[in-house]
């Protein structure tokens, strides 16, 4: 699950709250898995998706932040995976050898606003794709790096390469390439004892991480200032060892990389019936402001931790988590329910449960939400993929996984990242 606090100190690794248990079964995850879906590669996302209609980009007034004209929608998708995992959030991006018309493009890569940085799998890329190697450090050495999720962890290389989604391009962008032969197979000690390697298809359960969180880089200053156990390592044909990386070089949040409407990322999903939906399209919009379909309007914007990304959320019943995200990579919502009962690490209560919340940023200024938990057994039972109100179990944060973004459009705003409500992060709805 998303167990590990990912910013410990300013600009640490946000990647590591990201994805939450994604069970193939909806079974108990033990101690959950990563939030990533299946994996195939070669089509593009389907321009529509049966059993749910699509969700189109809605409009408003922009603010004083820079204007654009780009192209800034990209599709989104709920749909069957190969490892039978529920609401995996899927869409396409293109990878290019940086200023050159070599591209691909690859399928079925997680939508994570949990996350900062492009993550694909090496398999998933054409043979033939020279990606220019990112060094570590001030070296000439390849860049390996270890990204830390909830259960589990993705080690490759650092390469360079043009991200293209919709118009958008993020120019020689620094990505991880997971399982890159040019590092050893085998991940360093101080990322393997991290959990579960999620280094093929089958593990990570998608062909990719697309991390479009609320920071620019996935680790930040703390791997600038020194070589932090696990993330970044030289890895010379004599094997790796730990290194500093400047930002220039780190893993970066592709939206921060645009030319323009690079200040946060909105997901724009249609509601769903109690029952979940077989399908479902929604829309990923980049900017913040800076076109007439991005713009907040009478969204409540919720101020998170400058350090860590964390906003507050209280309960009903009065209790208290301050340590609450709000995540596309994390596949149900996740608390801790005192009187529900579970079914393993699922909640799974005799009939739905009809709860409320409020949702606070750190100038306490919140939000209320409701929301409903039915049984884990009965949305299975249904076939279906894409569930509002599916939950599982978390004892010390509260995790607003994708159940929450259906029926609302939830902006993500980067930190230090200019819009008209002030610079992230922050988050509204």
């Amino acid at each position: 699950m998303k167990a590990r606090p990912r910013r410990l100190a300013p600009h640490a690794p946000h990647a590591l709250l990201a994805l939450l248990p994604l069970c193939a079964a909806l079974t108990a995850c033990g101690g959950g898995d990563a939030g990533t879906a299946s994996a195939t590669t070669g089509a593009t996302a389907p321009a529509s998706v049966p059993g749910v209609a699509s969700a189109p980009p809605t409009t408003g007034t922009s603010g004083t932040v820079p204007q654009s004209t780009t192209p800034n929608v990209v599709a989104v998708t709920v749909g069957p995976t190969p490892t039978s995992t529920r609401n995996m959030l899927m869409t396409s991006v293109t990878v290019c050898v940086p200023g050159t018309a070599d591209c691909a493009s690859v399928d079925h890569v997680q939508v994570d606003t949990g996350s900062q940085g492009l993550r694909l799998l090496g398999s998933a890329l054409p043979a033939g794709l020279a990606l220019p190697a990112v060094p570590a450090g001030a070296g000439a050495d390849i860049a390996g790096e270890c990204a830390v999720f909830g259960t589990g962890y993705t080690w490759g290389a650092v390469r360079s390469a043009d991200v293209k989604l919709a118009g958008e391009i993020a120019a020689a962008l620094p990505i991880q390439v997971i399982a890159d032969p040019a590092v050893p197979a085998t991940a360093p000690a101080g990322c393997a004892g991290s959990g579960l390697a999620m280094n093929s298809a089958a593990t990570l359960r998608s062909n990719g991480i697309l991390g479009v969180g609320p920071f620019s880089a996935d680790c930040g200053v703390s791997c600038v200032r020194a070589a932090v156990t696990p993330w970044y390592y030289a890895c010379p044909a004599s094997g790796c060892t730990a290194s500093t990386q400047p930002l220039a070089q780190q893993v970066s949040n592709p939206v921060a990389g645009f030319a323009t409407d690079n200040n946060g990322v909105i997901i724009d999903l249609p509601a769903l019936a109690d029952s979940g939906a077989s399908g479902l399209r929604g829309s990923m919009i980049f900017g913040i402001g800076t076109q007439a379909n991005n713009a907040l309007g009478s969204a409540t914007v919720l101020r998170a931790n400058s350090g860590t990304g964390y906003v507050k959320t209280t309960t009903s019943d009065g209790t208290v988590y301050s340590l609450s995200y709000l995540d596309t990579g994390s596949n149900a919502l996740y608390f801790n329910s005192p009187t529900m009962t579970r079914c393993g690490f699922w909640y799974c209560p005799s009939s739905p449960v009809s709860l409320s919340a409020t949702i606070a940023g750190i100038d306490g200024v919140g939000a209320p939400v409701t929301f409903a938990v039915a049984s884990s057994t009965t949305l299975l039972a249904t076939g279906n993929w894409a569930f509002s109100n599916l939950a599982g179990y978390n004892g010390r944060a509260f995790g607003w996984g994708l159940p929450f973004f259906f029926g609302r459009r939830v902006f993500t705003a980067i930190a230090s990242q200019a819009t008209p409500a002030g610079s992230g992060p922050f988050f509204a709805f």
